[in-house]
């Protein structure tokens, strides 16, 4: 930092507040969003590791699961940090989202302003970082809390690496790593923080010249390294659940065409940022392909501002850095290893816009530099481009409010999309709306016939409107389509378990655990169905699957106990009916059970316990009463045992 901008300190907390004042502004509203049917079940509020809060198996969890199709340990814990603070109330955890969004304004504000020394073009960066359009979906959607924190590792070490250059040390070295290693623990996206460090070290840190890019490059090399296992280990996530998409589907050239089509779409919607949707379908799903023109021209396009930027890289530096920035943070995710269905998506812009809004606080005023009416033109328009921004902002954040508004608007402003009309059929089936869930269901089919999740969704919705055997049908469809699909599995288990075919819901349940082993309930089925056939003790291992992989299953921890029970081991189901109504207070079943365990045991005093809080919480439970009668006979307490041997004859003569 040149100590001639040291007088700048004093406007520091103004343009940090001002951050703060536009952040909330824009996104304050989202204390009041509900989740969405999309990915946030999966992260939060139906994943049963994260509900249970902050825990050593949680921690075990996350650093050992490929779940939801990738390896990103802190940004799991970081959401059963939510859960444990706030439980499962969606305000809290839309608004930690925004805290993390603001304290990347202001960090990426800090980190260019000590590079740089230039105060106004760093606030101006953070002003558009801040309230970009294209940033809502990063911020108001929960289940992408990866990207707001993985980029506030990014940040940190950016300024780690600031520390380094002006102060070497092995010391400093180390932290940089350490941070780096977390954010790719966030989201593997950080792949390509050494590429852009190295950006930084030619400007604005000026130590890239000629005869040291080897030795910079080299220094680089453990940060390197982390990028490349982050790589193998991202590869294997995904294609263990099944992401990324073949050459088959969607061919080489393909997405080379979309890749080239999508960076010009963003700079695009970067400067005209309108008709966003939480989903693009990809070209090659809605129409032939994408035209040679529109390729043709992108390429063209690109490459003379490529043109551009590098005639001025040595008078404007900035503009090379900055196109540079974006068009390689953009690399992991432009679609040249096909992930998902989507054309683009607007999350992805969340760092490699820096890069842009860089070009762009530094380019204009250097532009209009010699001009007398410069500053007042900067501050006019600078103005004007921010009250657009946050408004729009703003707009595009309220969409976010449930998944009704948010599916309606991208249905509104695309073409085709089978993802939308998906989700917005579940969220009408949550809605009770069952009717209208269909209707969505099969104009997503109309669109994509090869679409399992559809095929799925009718599939449940259907069965709610009082037609299994129809239901049945859907669910081979889309296992047909998908021969992995695990709910798919289970909910065909249920179904046929419900016309009287035992054995064959069995080996349904047994393909979705081999789908997916972390499927509690499929396990908890698959130890119903050996009890109904007698074969209890083989109950007992599918009853501990189902514990294991989602420790707050109560009617799992109640049924083992009742396994143990019948298995003549009455200490070890204790424990398990224990567990059942530490997690479930009130279930009345599972006390009980342990009443009936005590019982056997010949602890009649505990037995007494157990059945008076099971007839508290039930009443009308004629059989507690009576198993309590005689716990209290065997204590010797005969006034109460016939008191509750009355009640118990009551309640059987109604």
């Amino acid at each position: 930092m040149h100590t001639s901008d040291a007088p700048s300190r004093t406007v520091l907390p103004l343009i940090a507040l001002g951050l703060s004042l536009l952040v909330l502004a824009v996104y304050g509203q989202t204390g009041n969003h509900a989740f969405i049917t999309l990915d946030d079940a999966e992260y939060v509020y139906r994943n049963p590791h994260v509900r249970d809060g902050l825990s050593m198996e949680g921690v075990r969890w996350a650093f050992t699961t490929f779940h939801a199709a990738n390896w990103h340990p802190l940004t799991w814990l970081s959401h059963m940090t939510d859960v444990e603070l706030f439980g499962l109330d969606a305000g809290w955890h839309h608004l930690v989202n925004m805290a993390l969004h603001l304290a990347n304004a202001v960090l990426l504000f800090l980190v260019l302003w000590r590079m740089t020394s230039g105060l106004w073009q760093s606030a101006l960066v953070a002003v558009l970082f801040a309230v970009h359009p294209l940033h809502v979906e990063s911020v108001a959607w929960v289940a992408e809390r990866k990207d707001v924190l993985s980029t506030l590792f990014w940040l940190l070490t950016m300024g780690a690496y600031l520390d380094y250059v002006r102060r070497p040390g092995v010391a400093r070295y180390l932290l940089v790593a350490v941070l780096f290693a977390l954010g790719l623990m966030c989201k593997p996206m950080l792949v390509t923080l050494p590429f852009s460090l190295l950006l930084l070290d030619w400007w604005p840190l000026g130590r890239l010249s000629r005869p040291v890019v080897a030795r910079r490059v080299l220094e680089k090399a453990p940060l390197l390294a982390l990028s490349a296992v982050s790589c193998v280990i991202t590869y294997m996530a995904q294609g263990s659940g099944k992401a990324i998409t073949t050459i088959k589907h969607v061919p080489f050239g393909v997405r080379v065409s979309n890749a080239l089509v999508s960076y010009v779409a963003y700079l695009w919607r970067t400067v005209w940022p309108a008709s966003l949707s939480v989903f693009y379908p990809h070209p090659a799903s809605v129409r032939a392909g994408i035209p040679a023109w529109e390729v043709a021209g992108a390429a063209l396009l690109l490459a003379g501002i490529s043109f551009l930027a590098f005639r001025e890289r040595h008078r404007r530096p900035y503009l090379a850095v900055g196109g540079l920035w974006y068009l390689g943070t953009l690399v992991p995710v432009i679609g040249l290893v096909q992930v998902g269905g989507a054309a683009l998506a607007d999350r992805y812009t969340y760092v490699p816009l820096i890069g842009v809004f860089i070009a762009a606080a530094w380019g204009v005023p250097d532009l209009l530099s010699g001009r007398s009416w410069r500053r007042l033109a900067l501050t006019v328009a600078g103005g004007a481009t921010v009250a657009a921004l946050t408004a729009a902002a703003y707009v595009q954040a309220g969409y976010w409010r449930d998944s009704v508004t948010l599916f309606s608007r991208s249905l509104a402003v695309t073409e085709r999309n089978w993802m939308a009309r998906t989700n917005l059929g579940i969220a009408y089936d949550e809605l009770g709306r069952t009717r209208e869930a269909v209707r969505q269901y099969r104009e997503a089919l109309r669109i994509d016939p090869e679409y399992a999740q559809a095929w799925y969704d009718l599939g449940i919705s259907t069965e709610k409107l009082g037609d299994p055997k129809e239901a049945i049908g859907y669910y081979r469809e889309a296992l047909r389509l998908d021969p992995e699909f695990a709910e798919a599995w289970y909910n065909l288990g249920v179904s046929t378990e419900k016309t009287g075919l035992q054995r064959e819901a069995m080996e349904y349940y047994r393909n979705a655990v081999r789908s997916d082993p972390e499927f509690a309930k499929a396990w908890y089925n698959l130890g119903l169905g050996h009890v109904r056939m007698g074969e209890v003790e083989e109950a007992v291992g599918f009853f501990r699957e189902a514990v294991r992989n989602d420790p707050k299953y109560a009617e799992a921890w109640h049924n083992l106990g009742v396994a143990n029970v019948k298995l003549g081991r009455p200490g070890e189901a204790v424990g398990y009916f224990g567990e059942a109504v530490r997690i479930a207070p009130d279930f009345a079943n599972a006390w009980y059970g342990m009443g009936l365990a005590y019982a056997r045991l010949g602890r009649f005093r505990d037995s007494v316990v157990c059945f008076r809080k099971t007839v508290q919480v039930r009443p009308d439970f004629a059989e507690a009463w009576r198993k309590l009668g005689s716990a209290y006979a065997e204590i010797g307490d005969q006034r109460q045992a016939d008191e509750s041997f009355r009640e118990a004859q009551r309640l059987a003569g109604k």
